[in-house]
C-alpha cells in the first residue's frame, strides 16, 4: 500500500512539473484553454488527430453532397469534375495555412481572433458577428432539413412548425457537452449515416436508371453556372471551424494529419457521388439527389440520414457557441470551472442559438437563397480570402526570397482575388434568385408540408 502511495505521489509530482513547464511557456500561456488544465478544471485539449478528422467530416460532409450531381448537370461532366477536384485542392491548401497560422499564433481560437491579428479590433468585431451569423443560419438549415425529412417520412403527419421544434430540441440536447472530444464520437454516427445514405442512393439510381443521358451538352446561363459552382464551393466551406478543432487537439501539430484524411475523404466522396448519380439520373437529376430515386428508396435514405442532419448541426452549434463562450471567459478560470455558473452559461448560449435558428428556419420563406447569400458573403472569406491574407501576414518581407516564395505569393494573391470573385458573383446570383423565387416562396411559420 505504501509503495502504491509513493508511486501515486511521484505521478502527481510529474504532472505538477508538466504544469509548471506549461506555465513557463509563453505560447501555451496564450492558449485560451491552458488555464483550465492548470486549475484542474475541464480539460479541453484532449482530442487525438482522428477525433479532429471525424469532426471535420461530420460538419462538412452532410446532405450537401447530394446537391453536387445537380451542379454537375448544370456545368457538364468535364467542367464539373475539374471544379470539384480543383476546389478540393485549393481548400486543402487553405486548410493547411489555417493550421500553420494557429501554430504561429497559439492564442487564436477562431476566425475573429485571427482577424484581430490582421486588422485589429475592428476586424475582430466584424468577423465575430459574421461567423456567428453563419453558424446560426447553417443551424437553421439543419432544422429545416429535419422538418423536410419528417414530412417525407410521415407524409406530412404533423405541422411543419412542430417538426422544426422537435429537430431544434433534439439538436440542443446533443450540444450540451462542452468538450469537442465527446462531440466527435457523435461524429462517427454522422459520418456513417451520410455514407450509408449516399451508397443507397447511388445503388438505387444505378439500378433504376431514371434518365442516363450523361453526356448532354450544357449551355448554362451565367447565373445558373455560377450558382452551381457556388454549391460546390459551399460543400468545402468548413474552414471557419478549423481553428476551434485544432485548439482542442492534445498536440496541435497533429492537425495536418486530420486535414489530409478529411480532404481525401470529402473530395473522393463528392467526385464519385456526383459522377455516379449524374451518370444514371441524367441532366434532370433533382437536388437533393435522393429525390431522383423512387419514393420508397428516398424515404429509406432520408431515414438513415437523420444522423448527419442532426449531428452536423450539433457540431456547427458547438463551434459557434464555443466562440462566444471563449470570448466571454478568456483569461479566467470560469471557462473551465465545473460550476453551475460556468456550465449554465454554456447551456444558455446553446439554447439561445438554437432558438434563433428555429425562428429563422420558420420565418424566412426563401431560406435556401438567403443561406447561399450569407455563405457567398462570408464563407468565401473564411475558406479562401482570409487564408491568403494569413500566408501574406506570416511571410511579410519574404515574398521574393526564392522562386518557391514567389510562386506561393502569387497563389495567395490569387486566393484573395478568387474570394472577391466568389463573394461578388455569389451575391449577384443569389440576389437575382431571391427576386425571381420570392413570389413562389412558402409562407412564414406555415404548417404546410415543405417536403
Amino acid at each position: 500500500m505504501d509503495r502504491d502511495n509513493t508511486n501515486m505521489e511521484k505521478d502527481m509530482e510529474k504532472d505538477l512539473e508538466k504544469v509548471k513547464e506549461d506555465l513557463l511557456d509563453p505560447a501555451k500561456l496564450q492558449d485560451p484553454f491552458a488555464a483550465g488544465e492548470v486549475a484542474g478544471g475541464v480539460r479541453y485539449r484532449s482530442m487525438k488527430w482522428w477525433n479532429c478528422a471525424i469532426l471535420m467530416i461530420a460538419q462538412s460532409v452532410s446532405l450537401g453532397v447530394l446537391s453536387l450531381p445537380s451542379s454537375m448537370a448544370v456545368l457538364g461532366l468535364v467542367p464539373g469534375c475539374i471544379i470539384i477536384v480543383g476546389i478540393g485542392a485549393l481548400t486543402t491548401y487553405t486548410g493547411y495555412v489555417v493550421g500553420q497560422f494557429k501554430l504561429r499564433y497559439p492564442q487564436v481560437h477562431n476566425m475573429a481572433d485571427a482577424a484581430e491579428i490582421l486588422f485589429g479590433a475592428w476586424g475582430r468585431e466584424i468577423t465575430s458577428v459574421a461567423q456567428v451569423i453563419c453558424f446560426i443560419f447553417l443551424m437553421g438549415a439543419h432544422i429545416l432539413t429535419f422538418s423536410i425529412m419528417m414530412n417525407t417520412l410521415s407524409n406530412h403527419g404533423a405541422c411543419t412548425i412542430i417538426f422544426c421544434l422537435v429537430g431544434a430540441i433534439l439538436c440542443f440536447v446533443l450540444t450540451l457537452s462542452r468538450r469537442l472530444e465527446e462531440v466527435s464520437y457523435l461524429g462517427i454516427i454522422s459520418s456513417l449515416s451520410i455514407f450509408t445514405a449516399v451508397m443507397i442512393i447511388m445503388i438505387a439510381i444505378g439500378i433504376e436508371r431514371p434518365d442516363p443521358r450523361t453526356y448532354a451538352i450544357t449551355n448554362p446561363t451565367l447565373m445558373d453556372g455560377f450558382s452551381a459552382t457556388l454549391n460546390i464551393v459551399l460543400a468545402y466551406s468548413g474552414h471557419m471551424s478549423f481553428f476551434s478543432f485544432q485548439s482542442e487537439l492534445a498536440d496541435p501539430h497533429d492537425y495536418p494529419k486530420a486535414l489530409m484524411v478529411f480532404q481525401a475523404t470529402d473530395t473522393s466522396l463528392y467526385l464519385v457521388t456526383a459522377l455516379v448519380i449524374y451518370r444514371y439520373a441524367g441532366p434532370n437529376v433533382l437536388s437533393p439527389a435522393l429525390l431522383s430515386a423512387s419514393e420508397v428508396v428516398s424515404k429509406v435514405a432520408f431515414g438513415i440520414s437523420i444522423g448527419t442532419i442532426v449531428i452536423a448541426g450539433v457540431v456547427i452549434c458547438h463551434v459557434g457557441a464555443k466562440c462566444i463562450y471563449v470570448r466571454l471567459y478568456r483569461g479566467t478560470t470560469k471557462m473551465t470551472e465545473r460550476s453551475f455558473r460556468s456550465y449554465g452559461t454554456w447551456v444558455l448560449i446553446t439554447f439561445v442559438m438554437w432558438a434563433i435558428a428555429w425562428l429563422i428556419a420558420n420565418a424566412i420563406p426563401v431560406f435556401n437563397d438567403l443561406l447561399n447569400m450569407i455563405a457567398a458573403a462570408f464563407c468565401s472569406w473564411f475558406s479562401f480570402g482570409l487564408e491568403g491574407l494569413f500566408w501574406l501576414k506570416m511571410n511579410r518581407g519574404q515574398y521574393s526570397a526564392s522562386k518557391r516564395k514567389m510562386a506561393l505569393t502569387a497563389l495567395n494573391i490569387f486566393l484573395v482575388l478568387l474570394c472577391c470573385l466568389i463573394c461578388g458573383m455569389g451575391l449577384w446570383a443569389t440576389g437575382t434568385s431571391i427576386r425571381i423565387n420570392a413570389q413562389h416562396a412558402h409562407k412564414a411559420f406555415s404548417c404546410a408540408s415543405n417536403a
